[in-house]
């Protein structure tokens, strides 16, 4: 068995870190997907805004996405030189 904790056990405190860690990217995503089902909605030419929220929107999920790896990154890093 991989996990032998309780299904009715909560997530961890480092699980719940983790996922903590990961929201402004989680966030970032669910704005990109909004925009791109807005897009797909859509029955005619996109407008100026709607292009460039799509813009912004990939944007930050590939800001988020760097964000997230450095951290990730310098964390393990920390752990190894410890």
């Amino acid at each position: 068995m991989i996990n032998e904790r309780d299904s009715t056990d909560g997530p961890s405190a480092q699980e719940l870190a983790a996922i903590e860690d990961e929201m402004p990217l989680i966030e970032a995503e669910i704005d990109l997907l909004d925009v791109q089902i807005k897009i797909m909605q859509s029955h005619g030419p996109l407008d100026d805004v709607i292009v460039q929220r799509l813009r912004r929107s990939r944007n930050a999920v590939m800001t988020e996405t760097l964000r997230w790896y450095a951290r990730r990154f310098n964390a393990a890093h920390r752990q190894r030189a410890a």
